[in-house]
């Protein structure tokens, strides 16, 4: 069999390699993806963001039907049911669709598509352990891998009772009591869900807060929306034993004060973070270098410690995010073609898909405080919004950090409805370096949910809101 050769091979299909495969292949380089499972797209399309939000949107129709329609003046005859395995079903049949659109970019772009396990021969061949093992070549790799799910070292998971979020999207009933280890952003979607369907939903931090990566003034008022919902919340608590004993989930843990508290469930979510996946990649055949976490090393040009290597994504340090995975995949297509990307990390947006949605972008509150960064800060409640008393989404806030000096935008943080969306003009904002006033100046749709960002940059310009 003649070996065949590549430009670039592409290991690993989530979002940051199967776009920069797309990249390098607009570019003329002759581009192959390899991925390990039948379908491309990675935890993102497969077991992660899109299934995730398939579920939140069900559930979020399902609590608007069943606590809301009749203010609207809609009244439905009979006991409202959930069809769960319907809402399974569309979420795979989402899911399915995704990653065929992602078969269709393949093709279109010429990118040839290996199925199997890849692992480095050495710097400049990959053997492909599929059904027909081969090997192929290229003058440049990028290792896309990503990550999967964390745990801690005394708890097993056992994928029926105590799971991670892959399990959790495939459930065949809904929990009665979830008891979720972790308060961050997987915990905190997927705890929601269940919560919205009838469970139980008991979040277990070891931190003082839930989202600690994320603005203080954030986090408080998401606890305090979930709280209303029904969530309960045990900051502060430090697992130490997880059991399971027939259908029923034990969990012990320790308070801040010390004395140990015991948690009982159908179901244990283990949900403490990510870390990177590299099984099998055989990196150090081809000379690329771990750190002590597991990540790939790399420099500033994404290459890893051999110069024709580069990896990108939750396999290199940074936020695990599709969307910073996705920036990092177009940069290094670019710099192989010797164009000049730049990404700044600052600038790359938080969400956390609940209902209100979180976003943020920029520097925190916390940070600027421990930089000594002198800023001024304004802040505009969502329930002052015309729009947000219409729809009857009236949590949150939006608020708007700005330097005391120069007056430009240094972070802007967000609680509310379509959140999600309107971070992206705060983002837009800061790439071109805008001022509070900037902002306050522009002319906003009424009635919107974008006015608060409006309101909250008049707020932070000599404290001027209109609307509050």
């Amino acid at each position: 069999m003649i070996m065949k050769k590549f430009d670039v091979i592409v290991i690993g299909s989530g979002p940051g390699g199967y776009v920069a495969a797309i990249r390098c292949a607009q570019l003329g380089m002759k581009t192959a993806l390899v991925e390990k499972y039948s379908t491309l797209g990675g935890t993102c399309l497969n077991v992660g963001c899109i299934p995730s939000k398939s579920l939140l949107d069900s559930s979020h129709h399902f609590e608007t039907a069943e606590k809301h329609f009749s203010e609207h003046g809609i009244e439905i005859e009979g006991a409202l049911k959930i069809n769960f395995k319907q809402m399974i079903d569309r979420k795979a049949a989402v899911v399915e669709q995704t990653t065929k659109g992602i078969d269709y970019l393949m093709e279109k772009n010429k990118i040839e598509v290996f199925k199997g396990l890849g692992s480095f021969v050495d710097a400049t061949h990959v053997q492909i352990d599929g059904k027909t093992p081969e090997t192929i070549e290229a003058k440049n790799c990028i290792i896309a891998t990503g990550s999967k799910p964390a745990s801690l070292p005394f708890i097993t998971i056992d994928k029926e009772r105590i799971i991670t979020s892959t399990e959790a999207l495939k459930l065949k009933e809904i929990p009665k009591h979830l008891v979720v280890i972790g308060g961050g952003v997987i915990g905190l979607e997927l705890g929601q869900v269940y919560r919205r369907l009838g469970a139980e939903v008991s979040v277990i931090e070891y931190a003082d807060r839930i989202t600690p990566v994320m603005d203080s003034g954030l986090s408080r008022e998401l606890m305090k929306v979930m709280k209303k919902q029904g969530v309960k919340f045990h900051l502060s608590h430090g697992v130490t034993k997880v059991v399971r004993k027939g259908n029923t989930v034990q969990i012990t843990a320790t308070d801040k004060k010390g004395s140990a508290v015991e948690f009982e469930g159908d179901y244990c979510l283990v949900s403490v973070g990510r870390k990177p996946y590299t099984e099998g990649l055989n990196a150090e055949a081809a000379g690329v270098q771990l750190n002590e976490r597991g990540q790939i090393v790399v420099n500033e040009q994404l290459q890893t410690t051999t110069p024709s290597i580069y990896a990108i994504g939750d396999v290199v340090q940074g936020a695990m995010l599709a969307h910073k995975a996705e920036e990092e995949g177009v940069a290094v297509a670019e710099m192989l073609a010797g164009q000049k990307p730049h990404i700044d990390y600052n600038l790359i947006p938080n969400v956390i898909y609940t209902w209100p949605e979180v976003a943020a972008v920029g520097k925190t509150e916390e940070q600027l405080k421990e930089e000594g960064k002198a800023y001024k800060s304004g802040q505009f409640p969502m329930r002052a919004l015309g729009r947000a008393r219409a729809s009857m989404d009236t949590d949150g806030f939006v608020k708007i950090l700005a330097d005391a000096e120069t007056d430009e935008v240094l972070g802007v943080h967000m609680i509310g409805a379509r959140a999600a969306d309107l971070i992206a003009e705060a983002v837009t904002a800061m790439e071109f370096r805008a001022s509070a006033e900037d902002i306050a100046r522009m002319s906003h749709s009424h009635p919107t949910y974008a006015e608060a960002v409006k309101e909250a940059a008049l707020a932070a310009t000599e404290n001027r809101a209109l609307h509050s």
